[in-house]
């Protein structure tokens, strides 16, 4: 955990900011005692996108003579 002034943090504000990285915690202080909390927030969670893949499966065969002996997995 990174201590800074709050002087300091007026000062570097966006540059603290872009800094933080996921979960890191930064105190501000104001006369040796912590007064303020800065915390990165976690990265953003992508969702897979339904279609996204379309076209990137090419079936090279229509029969069903490459699916023997897999009918067992197959229900």
């Amino acid at each position: 955990m990174t201590t800074i002034t709050i002087e300091e943090a007026q000062d570097k504000l966006s540059q603290l900011i872009d800094q933080l990285a996921p979960g890191e915690k930064l105190v501000i202080t104001r006369n040796a005692q912590p007064i303020a909390q800065l915390i990165g927030l976690p990265a953003e969670i992508h969702h897979p996108v339904p279609g996204r893949g379309r076209g990137k499966l090419v079936v090279l065969s229509e029969d069903e003579d490459h699916l023997k002996g897999f009918e067992g997995d197959m229900s």
